[in-house]
Order: C-alpha cells, then structure tokens, then sequence
C-alpha cells in the first residue's frame, strides 16, 4: 500500500495537522517507507512465535509494603487553607 499526496492531505485535515506543501513530497515519501516497513514485517512468518509483552523476560522488583512516614495529617492539615474538625474545605463547585 502507498500513499499518494491527496492521501496525506486528507489525512492531515483529520488529524488536524498543519503540513505547508513544499513539506507534502517528504511527508509521503516517509510514511510510504514505514508502510513498506509494515508489509515487510507482515510477510515474515511468525507460526510457532509465542506473544510477549517485551523483549527481554524481567520481572519488575517491586519495595517491601512498609508504611515509612506514619501518620502526617496534624503537618499537612497545618498548611492546609480551610480545615473543620479534621476535615479539608473546599469551595463548592456543583450547585
């Protein structure tokens, strides 16, 4: 599949973009390299290939669950504009 210019316009007003004509031949030309990089990759055979979600086989280190700076609310509260019996106030926003 390539595209043409009328292609790249259309494509462009829908998605908003703003590209200047002298800009157009280049814009096409790259996106027809990336549509053959598609086909190309399409054609390889990948029976027997089994799905991963990356490249490599990591597992993410995650910390230990440990509560580390206890309870902050008397220093937060202290700072805060408006606060009632513990609570935060803020303005009202839906009548």
């Amino acid at each position: 599949m390539s595209l043409t210019p009328d292609d790249v316009r259309r494509l462009a007003r829908l998605a908003r973009i703003a590209i200047q004509p002298e800009e157009s031949g280049a814009v096409v030309d790259r996106l027809n390299r990336v549509l053959g990089l598609i086909d190309q990759m399409r054609k390889v055979d990948t029976t027997g290939v089994e799905p991963m979600a990356h490249a490599l086989d990591l597992v993410q280190r995650l910390r230990p669950d440990e509560m580390r700076d206890g309870n902050q609310r008397e220093p937060y509260q202290s700072v805060a504009p408006a606060v009632e019996e513990g609570l935060y106030l803020v303005p009202k926003v839906i009548e």
